[in-house]
């Protein structure tokens, strides 16, 4: 009778030089297919979402998401916090409200 080895593989999650979590050698971000899964997504799901993603890849991010929750849980929130910082650095280098009127202004010159 043969026996089966069973070796855990680590999951198929890789940091770009900007310290973004990706998932398989693809551009999908993890916090994007963990979004999907706590919104409900299955991994089935999130793979028709994501068709440049494995689904075994999926599968190993979800089952990793599972066993390491608190750790997750704690980058997902440093990301929201950053992209909510970069998003209120562009608001005053970009003001919606002086981008519009420049618009506006350039609209009226044309007329």
């Amino acid at each position: 009778m043969a026996t089966l080895e069973l070796t855990a593989s680590r999951p198929p999650i890789q940091s770009d030089v900007d310290g973004v979590m990706r998932i398989g050698g693809t551009r999908v971000h993890l916090e994007t297919a963990l979004f999907a899964f706590r919104s409900g997504c299955t991994p089935e799901e999130i793979w028709y979402k994501y068709p440049s993603l494995l689904l075994s890849d999926i599968y190993s991010v979800v089952a990793y998401y599972l066993q390491h929750t608190e750790e997750v849980d704690a980058y997902l929130q440093e990301t929201e916090k950053r992209a909510q910082e970069a998003s209120k650095e562009i608001e005053v280098l970009h003001s919606s409200t002086e981008i519009r009127e420049r618009l506006l202004a350039r609209r009226s010159a044309k007329a």
